[in-house]
């Protein structure tokens, strides 16, 4: 978007149908001209700079998760009587700060654990294989439908020891938990999710249950089977809150990356050239599209008390955006971070995956691997 007008920042709404569809010249004005952006109407504030968002991520004393994941809204009534059918909502990981966070943190990496992941990883491949067998003859693709929804769907009905058949309604579930998060669908909309995830949650249950009585080797067995000294197991609300988080972390970040990956090469046809010449390039190329086109564009955190960033004080008990997406796009920290450019240096230090206490606990699946574990097994 170079050379455009962009409004200013008082101008700036960044729930706007244009500025979802392509918000990038928006994050450069906010970097530009207002890095610590309180939204009009909104109440909120984002942080735009890579140095602000990473402060903030790296204290979970100040800047609490313990709030909700998206934009809030006044719900229909109806929603707390559906959910009275299910479990009702817990933080876990995504929303929570420690000393509860690293209880649920440790014992999701206990069922995560490095064999698990090992197992995983064939797998990942053979599914991979299979379905690009399905249209490599044809010589074409469309690579949402037959590629990207499939792969993570497939590779999380695996890893859970589920039927493949049900990934429809694993798809569904996933859509339905992401869709309320932007404050922006109707009333009957919300309604219809909500019975969504009840929905998840009882079948889930009941497969939790049924692991109880005959343990498997997969991922919802590790969970019921995951144990810290000097602390209780998972109870079944706890675990499907969890495993709510992992469905959709594991399935429409992967998706959404796969399709920006993709369009990105397409984009920029001497760099799919590069690639094709040099496979070595394949895994800067995947942490440069990470970079480029986020998955997760930001989350909410909540101020404990005063806090200064960007020069600006933010009060008490405001809740801020940590913009991952704008981030990632500051030249401060990444030169030309608007070029594409699968040889930049410096990639992986993109903020995709988050940081700090809640960096992604899927990214090792991904072969990915940050030295985040001492820090976080020495709290409390």
């Amino acid at each position: 978007m170079d050379g455009e007008t962009v409004m200013l920042p008082s101008q700036f709404n960044p729930l706007a149908p244009e500025t979802v569809e392509n918000p990038y010249a928006f994050y450069r004005a906010m970097r530009e001209h207002a890095p610590v952006y309180q939204v009009p109407g909104a109440g909120f504030f984002i942080i735009s700079r890579y140095a602000d968002i990473m402060s903030a991520l790296n204290d979970e004393e100040l800047f609490s998760s313990r709030q909700p994941p998206g934009v809030n809204i006044n719900l229909p009534p109806e929603v707390a009587e559906i959910y009275a059918q299910g479990y009702p909502p817990v933080d876990t990981l995504l929303t929570n700060d420690p000393p509860a966070h690293t209880r649920y943190r440790v014992l999701v990496t206990k069922a995560f654990s490095a064999r698990r992941v090992a197992t995983l990883e064939p797998k990942v491949r053979e599914i991979a294989l299979e379905l690009v067998d399905r249209f490599a003859r044809e010589g074409k693709v469309e690579l949402m439908d037959q590629f990207a929804v499939g792969l993570p769907l497939t590779v999380i009905a695996d890893a859970l020891g589920v039927p493949r058949e049900d990934m429809d309604k694993f798809k569904r579930w996933s859509d339905d938990s992401v869709a309320p998060l932007g404050g922006m669908i109707l009333a009957e909309r919300q309604i219809e999710c909500t019975r969504s995830i009840v929905e998840f949650q009882h079948y889930f249950a009941a497969r939790l249950e049924e692991r109880r009585s005959a343990p498997r080797d997969d991922l919802l067995t590790d969970l019921l089977n995951a144990r810290l000294e000097g602390t209780k197991p998972l109870d079944t609300g706890e675990m499907l809150s969890i495993l709510q988080q992992l469905l959709v972390a594991g399935n429409e970040t992967t998706t959404n990356l796969i399709g920006s990956a993709m369009m990105l090469l397409l984009q920029h046809p001497d760099q799919m050239h590069t690639l094709a010449n040099d496979p070595s390039l394949t895994a800067n190329f995947i942490e440069e599209a990470l970079r480029m086109e986020s998955p997760v564009q930001g989350l909410f955190r909540v101020t404990k008390a005063d806090a200064e960033l960007g020069g600006t004080v933010i009060p008490k008990m405001s809740r801020i955006v940590v913009m991952y997406a704008s981030g990632n796009r500051d030249d401060a920290q990444f030169p030309g971070a608007d070029r594409f450019d699968l040889r930049r240096a410096n990639a992986k230090t993109h903020l995709a995956f988050g940081q700090g206490i809640h960096f992604c606990i899927g990214a090792a699946l991904g072969g990915w691997k940050r030295d985040w574990r001492s820090r976080f097994c020495s709290r409390e």
